[in-house]
C-alpha cells in the first residue's frame, strides 16, 4: 500500500512538472514577442495608438512569420496572446495563426504580426476552437500614430486590429482570411491537458512556473514614452 502511495506521488511530481517544460521553441516565441511589443510600443508617433492599446481586452503577437511559413500543407504561424483581468495581464495563451489570403508584403523575408482584441465579442469568439479573421469576427489594419483621432469608422467598431512590422515599417495590416486558434500543444506543455484558453484568460490558471513568460508580460505592463495612461 505505502509503495503504490509513493508511487502515485512520484507520478504526480512528474506530471506537475512537465506542464510547466516549455519547448526551446515556444520559449523562443515569448522571449520575440516581447521583444516585438516593447519595440512597438515605443515608435515615437508610428506606433500602435496608446488609447487604443489602453482600450484592448487581448493582445496576441505572432513573431518572426517567414515567407515560407505559409505554403500548401496548412502550415502556419506560431505566437502568444494575453488578456487584461482588471489592471493585470493573464498567463500566456499559445496561439497558431492558419494560412491567410492576404499574402506577405512584397520583397519582404519576414513580418511581426500584432493583432488586438478590441471587445468581449471578439475575446469570446477568440476562445472558441478557432475564429476566421474578418468572416467570424470583424476585423481592420489598425491605424498608426500616437492617438487614434484618424481612425476611421470602420476601425474604431472593429473586434480586431491588425498591425504588421516589414524591415523595420510598422503599418496596419488586413488579415481577413487568416484563421486563429489555440496551440493545444503548447498549452498543454505550459498549464496541462485539461486547462482550457477561457481558464487561462479568467486567471483560473496563472503562468507562475512559467519563468519564460516574464519578458512578454513585462513588455505588456511597461508604459510607452508616449502614455501617462493605465500599465
Amino acid at each position: 500500500m505505502r509503495r503504490s502511495i509513493l508511487i502515485c506521488c512520484a507520478l504526480l511530481v512528474i506530471a506537475s512538472s512537465a506542464f510547466a517544460d516549455l519547448t526551446k521553441e515556444e520559449v523562443k516565441r515569448l522571449n520575440e514577442a516581447g521583444a516585438v511589443l516593447t519595440e512597438l510600443r515605443n515608435v515615437p508617433d508610428k506606433g500602435i495608438p496608446e488609447d487604443l492599446w489602453n482600450k484592448a481586452e487581448c493582445v496576441v503577437v505572432i513573431p518572426s512569420l517567414k515567407k515560407g511559413a505559409f505554403v500548401v500543407g496548412g502550415e502556419y504561424g506560431a505566437g502568444v496572446m494575453s488578456c487584461r483581468k482588471g489592471q493585470q495581464w493573464s498567463g500566456p495563451v499559445f496561439m497558431q495563426l492558419a494560412k491567410g489570403s492576404w499574402g506577405l508584403q512584397i520583397g519582404a523575408e519576414q513580418i511581426d504580426l500584432v493583432l488586438l482584441v478590441m471587445n468581449r465579442r471578439g475575446l469570446n469568439k477568440l476562445l472558441q476552437d478557432k475564429v476566421s479573421i474578418g468572416a467570424d469576427a470583424s476585423a481592420a489594419a489598425g491605424p498608426v500614430g500616437r492617438t487614434a483621432a484618424a481612425a476611421t469608422d470602420a476601425q474604431l467598431h472593429a473586434e480586431m486590429l491588425s498591425y504588421s512590422r516589414t524591415q523595420g515599417v510598422f503599418a496596419g495590416i488586413d488579415l481577413s482570411g487568416g484563421v486563429l486558434r489555440p496551440d493545444k500543444d503548447a498549452n498543454a506543455h505550459a498549464y496541462g491537458p485539461d486547462v482550457e484558453p477561457r481558464q487561462i484568460v479568467m486567471g483560473e490558471q496563472h503562468s507562475a512556473r512559467l519563468d519564460a513568460a516574464e519578458p512578454f508580460l513585462k513588455a505588456l505592463r511597461q508604459e510607452t514614452r508616449a502614455t501617462t495612461g493605465r500599465k
